[in-house]
Parts: C-alpha cells; sequence; structure tokens
C-alpha cells in the first residue's frame, strides 16, 4: 500500500511544480491600498486590471458609509444561525424580493458565495434519474456540483448549438429509460475568454426538447442588458431562463450571490439547499450592504454607461493595435499571445516593473500549450489614460516577444526547471 501523501511528494501539478518561481509574484500576489483603477504591487504603483470591481462601487464614498455603519449597528455576528433556525431577518427577505424584480424572476433565495452556492444548487436540482447536460467550459463551481450527480451527465462543446443538441437527443433518449428530466447549464458571461453564452439559441431549443435551463451571470448581472439584469435581458430570454444565478462579488463588489426562480422553485430550494441549510447566515452587515449597491444599479445608469465607456476603448484600441481579443462580447477582455510559460512569466515582470500595468497571467493548463493569455477587467473607475498608457506597454512587450527577448530572459528558468 502506498502512502496517500506519495503522489504529493512527487508530482505537485503542472502549475505547483513553478511555485517557487512563481508565488508572490506571479500566483498569489499582494496588491495594496484602496481598491482602486490604481493600486500597489511590492511598493510600485501600478494600473491595475485583475479587479471583478466592474461598477467601481469598491471605493464609492456612498457604498462604504453605508457599510461602516452597518457594521457598527450590527457587527460581524448578527444573525447568529442558520437562515432556517435563527438567521432569518425582515431585511434578508426584502434583499430577495428586490434582487427578484431587478432580475424579473418571481422569487430570489440569498446564498453565502457564489463557489458554495452553485455546488449546492446543481446538486439540489436533481436527483439520480435526471441528466445534466452542461458547457464544457463551465466555471469550476459548475463543474464542481455536476460532480456531486449520481446520475449521468454530457458536455457539449463551449457554446456550439448543434453539441448541444447531439447531446440533448441523447439525454432525452436516456431520460425516457431512467423517468427523469433535463437539466441544461450555461453561463451568461465565460469569465476567462468573456463570450456570452449563446442563450437565445439554447432557449429555441425548448420547442424541440423538454429541458429547463440554469444559468452563471456573475458576470453579467450589472453589466449586461438594458438595466443591468444581465445576459438574458441582453439577449430578450430572461423569461425563458429557469434558474438565474448571479454573485455579488463582481458588479456589486461585496460577497454573497443568489438564484432567482419561480416562486415554487425558489421555496424547494429554501428547502434543499444543503450548503444554507447547514451554514450560518449571510452577515446583515453584508445584506445591509448589498441593499444600497442594488438601489445603484438601478438608479444610476451612469455607472454602467462609464463602464462601457472604458471597455470600448481598450477594445477597440487593442484590435486597432492587432491584438487577439477572442470573441468577447462582455467587459472581460483577454489578449492572446503565443509564448511558453517561462517567457510568460518574463512578459508579465516587464510588464508590472517597467510598465506599471497589473494584469492576470494564465497559461497551462486552464488554456491550451503554447498559449499566454492576459486577461483584463476594466471597470466603470478606469479611465482613458489608463487605457492609452495600457495600449502603449502592450505593443511594447509583444515586440519583446516576437523579437525573442523574453525567450533568452527565460532560458535560465528553463534550464533550471528542466523543461
Amino acid at each position: 500500500m502506498k502512502d496517500l501523501f506519495a503522489k504529493i511528494y512527487k508530482d505537485k501539478g503542472p502549475l505547483g511544480k513553478w511555485a517557487s518561481q512563481a508565488e508572490g509574484y506571479f500566483v498569489f500576489p499582494k496588491l495594496e491600498g484602496e481598491i482602486s483603477n490604481r493600486m500597489k504591487f511590492q511598493g510600485k504603483d501600478v494600473i491595475t486590471w485583475s479587479i471583478n470591481d466592474y461598477l467601481g462601487l469598491a471605493n464609492n464614498p456612498e457604498v462604504r458609509k453605508v457599510d461602516a455603519e452597518a457594521a457598527a449597528a450590527y457587527g460581524s455576528a448578527y444573525p447568529m444561525g442558520a437562515r432556517m433556525m435563527s438567521g432569518h431577518t425582515d431585511l434578508h427577505e426584502q434583499l430577495q424580493n428586490e434582487l427578484a424584480e431587478f432580475v424579473g424572476k418571481e422569487a430570489s433565495y440569498l446564498l453565502n458565495f457564489g463557489y458554495q452556492g452553485m455546488v449546492s444548487t446543481v446538486d439540489a436540482l436533481v436527483s439520480k434519474d435526471d441528466i445534466i447536460v452542461y458547457d464544457v467550459d463551465s466555471h469550476a463551481c459548475i463543474i464542481d456540483g455536476v460532480r456531486l450527480h449520481m446520475g449521468k451527465r454530457f458536455t457539449f462543446k463551449h457554446n456550439d448549438i448543434a453539441s448541444l443538441e447531439k447531446n440533448l437527443e441523447r439525454a432525452t433518449k436516456m431520460a425516457e429509460q431512467t423517468g427523469g428530466g433535463i437539466l441544461v447549464i450555461s453561463e451568461g458571461v465565460f469569465g476567462m475568454r468573456g463570450e456570452q453564452g449563446k442563450l437565445k439559441e439554447i432557449v429555441a431549443l425548448k420547442k424541440k426538447y423538454n429541458f429547463r435551463l440554469f444559468v452563471d451571470d456573475a458576470h453579467g448581472f450589472g453589466t449586461l442588458g438594458a438595466t443591468g439584469a444581465g445576459a438574458g435581458q441582453e439577449q430578450g430570454v430572461q423569461d425563458d431562463i429557469d434558474v438565474y444565478f448571479a454573485t455579488f462579488a463582481k458588479s456589486m463588489a461585496s460577497t454573497g450571490a443568489f438564484i432567482a426562480a419561480d416562486k415554487e422553485i425558489i421555496d424547494y430550494l429554501k428547502y434543499n439547499l444543503r450548503s444554507q441549510m447547514f451554514a450560518k447566515s449571510l452577515q446583515m452587515q453584508l445584506v445591509v450592504g448589498a441593499l444600497k449597491r442594488l438601489d445603484m444599479l438601478r438608479t444610476m445608469p451612469e455607472l454602467k454607461q462609464n463602464l462601457w465607456k472604458i471597455v470600448n476603448a481598450l477594445q477597440s484600441g487593442l484590435k486597432e493595435r492587432g491584438f487577439d481579443i477572442g470573441t468577447t462580447k462582455s467587459c472581460v477582455t483577454p489578449v492572446y499571445l503565443k509564448g511558453s510559460i517561462p517567457e510568460a512569466m518574463a512578459l508579465v515582470k516587464d510588464l508590472r516593473e517597467n510598465h506599471g500595468i497589473f494584469c492576470s497571467i494564465v497559461v497551462y493548463p486552464v488554456i491550451p500549450k503554447g498559449l499566454i493569455l492576459l486577461r483584463m477587467i476594466p471597470t466603470a473607475s478606469h479611465t482613458l489614460e489608463d487605457v492609452e498608457q495600457t495600449l502603449v506597454a502592450f505593443s511594447a512587450i509583444r515586440t519583446r516577444l516576437e523579437d525573442g527577448t523574453y525567450k533568452r530572459v527565460s532560458a535560465k528558468l528553463i534550464e533550471m526547471m528542466g523543461e
């Protein structure tokens, strides 16, 4: 019998093997200062393109005032206990009602965390006789929720409606044998590439197949649609989304999440979501803060307008300079380059140290080998000056990547790692 930890000592994983070179700088970096378009990294001022504060609410004076007052009034403990036992309040109900109205659903239910809530909702919606069909590029929280499913599940190629239909045919035949139903899961916005899920096309398949649609709209909520109600509103199919999910961690710049659906579905989930039934209630200071943020989403359309001014300037500027930003149709702005992991490290260090630009770096195994993805999150707090400085920097680092500068710089690292 092997020691359980033997594999850990032998293989740290495709990312873990770089830990001694990467940790504290490329992964687990420490940004300091007030959350803003410009922060500090290792003592230097940098333009930050890695903060999911889409509407610039994290450091908004009104928001911070409400947060502080709520913390003073309630502390960080109230209410104590799970919602079903002793952690339920009028303000929790008020926030749920306002969220449901905002996204055009009959009812909603608060979740403590987005990741945890998604996992638990998938688990609660299906039984062993049901079949799940989900986009292969779904977020890790969806994948982990699907892993809990004791029945059959199929993936369809990313945003490929023909592949979805093929798998719906398979799922339909299987459901007829098991006596179960079908749950299709997609995202409003895929957070890595920025593409919107093809919700309109998925909904159209309901005329031919009997399934329910569950949409994770973490990146669409607050940023897409006429009122900010998300990707479903943007595509004109919000009413056809059976279960809508979004977090407070993006546009609301806070902690928590919610699901919204017909009242009967929410009533069922309230009594069957294990992650909420057996966990402490969302803290009152977060509930009060979320009410303030939601009110600003409703009454201050200029927040979304400012966001999209920056998004359009950044994305059009990158395309004009010949950068590949994929097929994003959201605020998420990916920049694709070709290079190895050591080259990516050299490139990002150059960006941060010499150009004052901080953005997230994504490499294999998250994306295919040989690709470097620089993932940028524009926010309403960014300025056109930030955009111009960033475009100049990106042109410079692309030149160094293509002329082999980063390859030479990273040669020692490659040799040291035995790659």
